[in-house]
Protein backbone atom coordinates (compact mmCIF):
# COMPACT_ATOMS: atom_id res chain seq x y z
CA UNK A 1 0.00 0.00 0.00
CA UNK A 2 1.53 3.49 -0.81
CA UNK A 3 -0.10 6.70 0.44
CA UNK A 4 -2.91 8.56 -1.38
CA UNK A 5 -3.20 11.11 -3.99
CA UNK A 6 -4.91 13.14 -1.51
CA UNK A 7 -2.51 12.43 1.56
CA UNK A 8 0.27 13.89 -1.08
CA UNK A 9 -1.84 17.12 -1.74
CA UNK A 10 -2.08 17.49 1.64
CA UNK A 11 1.75 17.33 2.10
CA UNK A 12 2.46 19.63 -0.27
CA UNK A 13 0.33 21.73 1.47
CA UNK A 14 1.74 21.18 5.28
CA UNK A 15 5.55 21.20 3.81
CA UNK A 16 5.09 24.69 1.52
CA UNK A 17 3.87 26.16 5.22
CA UNK A 18 6.41 24.85 7.29
CA UNK A 19 8.71 25.90 4.73
CA UNK A 20 7.37 29.94 5.04
CA UNK A 21 8.34 29.65 8.01
CA UNK A 22 11.84 28.90 7.89
CA UNK A 23 11.60 25.37 8.79
CA UNK A 24 14.65 22.88 8.54
CA UNK A 25 15.20 19.58 7.20
CA UNK A 26 11.57 18.88 6.05
CA UNK A 27 11.36 14.86 5.38
CA UNK A 28 8.85 13.11 4.48
CA UNK A 29 7.77 9.60 4.89
CA UNK A 30 5.24 7.33 3.53
CA UNK A 31 4.64 5.12 6.96
CA UNK A 32 1.08 3.48 4.99
CA UNK A 33 2.31 0.67 5.25
CA UNK A 34 3.06 -0.30 8.93
CA UNK A 35 0.55 2.20 10.18
CA UNK A 36 -3.62 2.29 9.02
CA UNK A 37 -4.21 5.18 10.77
CA UNK A 38 -2.00 7.73 8.59
CA UNK A 39 0.11 7.77 5.00
CA UNK A 40 2.38 10.37 5.50
CA UNK A 41 4.39 11.46 8.28
CA UNK A 42 5.98 15.13 7.65
CA UNK A 43 9.21 15.98 10.48
CA UNK A 44 10.42 19.82 10.16
CA UNK A 45 12.76 21.47 12.50
CA UNK A 46 12.53 24.97 14.50
CA UNK A 47 15.82 26.27 15.76
CA UNK A 48 14.09 27.86 18.72
CA UNK A 49 10.45 26.74 20.63
CA UNK A 50 9.67 30.22 19.23
CA UNK A 51 10.14 29.30 15.52
CA UNK A 52 8.71 25.85 16.39
CA UNK A 53 5.43 27.09 17.40
CA UNK A 54 4.87 29.36 14.42
CA UNK A 55 5.83 26.29 12.23
CA UNK A 56 3.21 24.23 13.33
CA UNK A 57 0.71 27.24 13.38
CA UNK A 58 1.24 28.19 9.77
CA UNK A 59 0.90 24.44 9.19
CA UNK A 60 -2.89 24.74 10.45
CA UNK A 61 -3.49 27.91 9.40
CA UNK A 62 -2.81 26.79 5.63
CA UNK A 63 -4.23 22.96 6.21
CA UNK A 64 -7.69 25.07 7.54
CA UNK A 65 -7.98 27.11 4.01
CA UNK A 66 -7.55 23.78 2.13
CA UNK A 67 -10.50 23.01 4.17
CA UNK A 68 -8.60 20.21 6.53
CA UNK A 69 -9.39 20.63 9.98
CA UNK A 70 -6.64 19.28 12.68
CA UNK A 71 -7.74 16.40 14.26
CA UNK A 72 -5.72 15.90 17.51
CA UNK A 73 -2.52 19.01 18.64
CA UNK A 74 -0.54 18.20 21.33
CA UNK A 75 2.81 19.53 22.25
CA UNK A 76 2.06 23.32 21.47
CA UNK A 77 2.18 24.62 25.07
CA UNK A 78 6.12 23.43 25.06
CA UNK A 79 7.05 24.41 22.25
CA UNK A 80 9.88 21.14 21.62
CA UNK A 81 7.98 18.62 19.55
CA UNK A 82 4.44 19.69 18.06
CA UNK A 83 2.55 16.82 16.70
CA UNK A 84 -0.50 17.94 14.36
CA UNK A 85 -3.08 15.20 13.17
CA UNK A 86 -4.92 16.03 9.89
CA UNK A 87 -6.17 12.12 9.23
CA UNK A 88 -4.02 11.01 5.98
CA UNK A 89 -1.01 13.19 7.40
CA UNK A 90 0.64 13.74 10.44
CA UNK A 91 3.05 16.73 10.80
CA UNK A 92 5.67 16.65 13.27
CA UNK A 93 7.47 19.51 14.20
CA UNK A 94 10.71 19.65 16.36
CA UNK A 95 12.90 21.93 18.02
CA UNK A 96 16.14 20.59 16.45
CA UNK A 97 17.79 19.04 19.49
CA UNK A 98 14.48 17.25 20.39
CA UNK A 99 14.41 16.12 16.20
CA UNK A 100 18.19 14.70 17.12
CA UNK A 101 17.47 12.59 20.18
CA UNK A 102 13.69 10.89 19.23
CA UNK A 103 15.36 10.38 15.78
CA UNK A 104 12.40 9.62 14.05
CA UNK A 105 13.38 9.24 10.59
CA UNK A 106 15.89 6.04 12.11
CA UNK A 107 12.75 4.53 14.09
CA UNK A 108 10.84 5.08 10.56
CA UNK A 109 14.14 4.01 8.42
CA UNK A 110 12.18 1.34 6.38
CA UNK A 111 9.52 3.82 5.00
CA UNK A 112 10.15 5.19 1.62
CA UNK A 113 10.58 8.72 1.86
CA UNK A 114 8.58 11.12 -0.59
CA UNK A 115 9.58 13.89 -2.83
CA UNK A 116 8.56 17.46 -1.60
CA UNK A 117 7.97 20.08 -4.25
CA UNK A 118 9.75 23.32 -2.87
CA UNK A 119 10.22 25.99 -5.01
CA UNK A 120 13.46 27.54 -5.09
CA UNK A 121 12.10 30.76 -4.30
CA UNK A 122 10.84 28.32 -1.39
CA UNK A 123 13.70 27.21 -0.12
Amino acid sequence: MTATPRAIELLQIAAHAADSKQADDLVALDVSEPLPLTDVFLLASGRSERNVVAIAGEVEDKMLEAGVKTLRREGRAEGRWILLDFGDLVVHVFHDEDRQYYSLERLWSDCPSIPLELSVADA
